[in-house]
């Protein structure tokens, strides 16, 4: 009899290890890779000068993501991909998270890698964090993550790894390490280049895993955000480019370029690629103070223009039913959550309510988006920090106020927003630096047009936002209006406290939780 149950006993044990198996087989392994500041125009495929032999040979053997949008700025751009919600519904549509700010991510919120986490995976993370840190509990490792290698602010050093910052309530500016390995401060890194360290961090991470386990692997790259700092070698191909920024940045690209060739190869090699779909996109437009470009899209980074909101973005998988098109279809860097946990198998029901969509099957097989519309943001509170190039063009509440007789409607259009609902386009109040960047390397001098509280464009027709319509269609106006209304109505409060004096690095010699 006893030998009688262990004969079971062993049957149902190999029954589960197939099972697993199975389910492992069947769960693909997702890699997320994310660049910073990286802009439309920056990637080989779109026209520039800049050569990305590597994102232009997966992009086209993938699917191109061409009506793709992130937010115009670090945190709100990761908040929506780690929770698949609107940043007014997490109370972070103001700004990004400054080192001295304490607060992160609500608690609350489920995060992506919980969510893959519970679905089976194994869940790893390096780079750039920047959704909080002032207490442990915000910390990747806190919110799914079972590793991470990186930083936890928006910026710094890509040899030293230092960052400098104000703390306003002492005046004073620290300059600290920046740098972990899971929660304990990572010291022995100095003057290994960010770009490169950083992958090879994700490449070790590949090579380590184990295939018979689903991998879900978010890189969150620091290039190409400021500062302008590269090796020489992927600078000397691009001597052609005269304005030094931009040459700098060239190089900063090529980095990126081949990092993310290397963490591709790594995937083959550890025989893990033919189960894999793999992710790049932008986290917001290119910054055209550092040598990004967004040509011929309209404004830049911090701004509600295309160059701030639209980016650059593929899928490539062995898994695609469609490989090598290209998808024009209305996708939003919130819809990320939905898609890739229902590819894992796993369940959002105990998220908040989501405002991303599953566009696995617009991505896979070129249907029809689930998405007709799409909140870039409502923000009562912006400034743009940067300057504009021009006039001063800030709008003033009374300048909003006596230029349209929709002042007194349901929505305060001296608000910075904006919403895009099937090819239109509508923003109000002052959407940030307004002006149409020449193309790098040609003449021609910043343009502006005079702005207006109210303006609407039809995208599709007119991505460059060159031809505004509003007197033309005012019902079109006055449905936007009610739509952004909508959405205000459900926002959360605005969270963005004052610096926390406490987060002083200066006894630590390193940036991290201090409450």
């Amino acid at each position: 009899m006893a030998k009688r149950q262990s004969h079971y006993s062993l049957i149902i044990a190999a029954l589960i290890v197939s099972f697993s198996s199975v389910l492992a087989a069947r769960q693909p392994h997702v890699v997320f890779i994310l660049a910073d500041d990286f802009g439309w125009y920056d990637v080989g495929y779109h026209g520039s000068e800049i050569k990305t032999p590597n994102l232009d040979k997966l992009s086209a053997t993938g699917v191109r993501l061409e009506n793709y949008y992130v937010q115009p700025l670090c945190t709100p751009s990761r908040n929506q991909l780690m929770t698949g919600r609107y940043q007014i519904h997490t109370g972070m549509q103001h700004q990004i998270i400054w080192p001295c700010q304490p607060y992160c991510v609500p608690l609350d919120e489920k995060m992506l890698p919980q969510l893959m986490k519970e679905a089976g995976y194994a869940t790893h993370m390096v780079g750039k964090w920047h959704l909080g840190m002032y207490k442990k509990d915000c910390l990747p490792t806190r919110r799914g993550f079972d590793s991470f290698f990186g930083y936890l602010t928006g910026s710094e050093d890509y040899y030293s790894h230092f960052r400098c910052s104000p703390i306003h309530a002492l005046n004073l500016t620290r300059c600290a390490l920046d740098l972990r390995e899971g929660e304990e401060v990572a010291s022995g890194y100095k003057g290994d280049y960010s770009t490169e360290l950083l992958s090879q961090r994700a490449i070790s991470i590949i090579a380590k895993h184990n295939p018979n386990k689903p991998l879900f692997l978010y890189t969150a790259l620091q290039a190409v955000h400021s500062p302008l700092q590269v090796p020489e070698r992927y600078v000397a191909p691009y001597s052609f480019i005269k304005d030094p920024h931009r040459r700098l940045y060239a190089g900063m690209v090529s980095a990126m370029d081949e990092a993310v060739g290397n963490i591709t190869l790594a995937l083959q090699q550890a025989g893990l690629w033919d189960n894999t779909v793999l992710v790049f996109s932008t986290d917001n437009g290119g910054q055209t103070l550092t040598g990004g470009s967004n040509w011929p899209l309209r404004g830049r980074k911090w701004s509600l223009w295309e160059g701030g909101v639209r980016g650059v973005a593929f899928v490539t998988s062995p898994l695609l039913k469609q490989p090598g098109t290209i998808s024009h279809e209305l996708i939003h860097i919130s819809d990320w959550l939905p898609t890739l946990v229902g590819l894992a198998g796993g369940s959002t029901n105990a998220t908040k309510p989501l405002d991303g969509f599953n566009v696995w099957s617009t991505i896979s097989k070129g249907f029809a988006s689930p998405r007709l519309e799409l909140l870039h943001n409502i923000d009562p509170l912006y400034i743009d920090i940067a300057p504009c190039p021009g006039t001063k063009r800030q709008l003033t509440l009374a300048q909003v106020v006596s230029g349209d007789s929709r002042a007194n409607s349901g929505f305060n259009v001296s608000i910075h927003a904006a919403i895009r609902s099937s090819n239109w386009k509508l923003l109000t109040g002052y959407p940030g630096c307004d002006v149409w960047f020449p193309q790098p390397g040609h003449n021609g001098s910043v343009k502006v047009d005079p702005l207006k509280p109210i303006m609407l464009f039809d995208i599709e027709k007119d991505p460059e936002e060159r031809n505004e319509v509003s007197a033309q269609f005012p019902a079109v106006v006055d449905y936007l209006l009610t739509r952004l209304q909508h959405y205000q109505k459900s926002a959360s409060p605005i969270i963005f406290p004052d610096d926390d004096p406490r987060c002083d690095p200066g006894p630590t010699g390193a940036w991290g939780p201090w409450a």
